[in-house]
């Protein structure tokens, strides 16, 4: 098995401390009447608003974090390494096709939706079956997450149809998403380890 280079959990780690903080202060920046529970995190970053250029600078951040990630990660299956990478481009292309003032964008959503869909299926894309093959690797974690990240796009989506909660949904979903990659990269890490020790053991 291939291993990780110990970058790659700087590159994972950063991600969701990028997206996170992006958020937030740029939140505090727009200030009323922004409402993070109701409202998406696209809408920070619309032009006109005044902490656009944190969010975007956030989605950027975010954007080459999973493209270094999904570089670093040689343990994983080709398919999920791509996948992951499509991510990050497709956050790159957030900030670039930003959501406008006010009203849809179909440009804008049709990215967003690429992106929330590449990140959602990595996981499983990126699996490996045997026994020598990092926890977050396997079939079934892999799933899993798969699962739980399909289904928070699936209420994110209800939620936008019915103006409820959908900033809280997308936080939700896009923070697991971010967070992924660093718990995949720390089990590789890990086995690597245990790998390392097993060979230095004494027959």
């Amino acid at each position: 098995m291939r291993s990780v280079p110990p970058w790659a959990l700087v590159s994972s780690g950063c991600a969701p401390v990028f997206l996170i903080m992006g958020w937030l202060v740029a939140a505090s920046i727009e200030g009323h009447p922004y409402d993070p529970a109701a409202q998406t995190i696209s809408v920070l970053a619309a032009p006109g608003h005044r902490g656009s250029w944190v969010m975007t600078a956030a989605f950027v951040a975010l954007g080459f974090c999973h493209l270094l990630t999904a570089w670093g990660l040689r343990p994983a299956a080709t398919a999920g390494r791509m996948a992951l990478a499509a991510g990050g481009v497709s956050a790159l292309a957030v900030a670039v096709v930003p959501a406008p003032s006010s009203g849809g964008s179909l440009s804008h959503g049709s990215v967003a939706a690429v992106g929330f869909a590449v990140l959602a299926a990595w996981p499983v894309l990126a699996a490996r079956a045997g026994t020598a093959v990092p926890w977050a690797l396997r079939p079934f974690p892999s799933l899993g997450a798969t699962a739980v990240m399909a289904v928070g796009a699936a209420w994110f989506l209800v939620e936008l149809h019915r103006h409820g909660v959908a900033g809280v949904a997308e936080r939700a979903v896009t923070t697991l998403q971010s967070v992924w990659p660093f718990v995949v990269v720390l089990s590789c890490l890990r086995e690597s380890l245990r790998e390392s020790l097993r060979e230095g053991r004494p027959s």
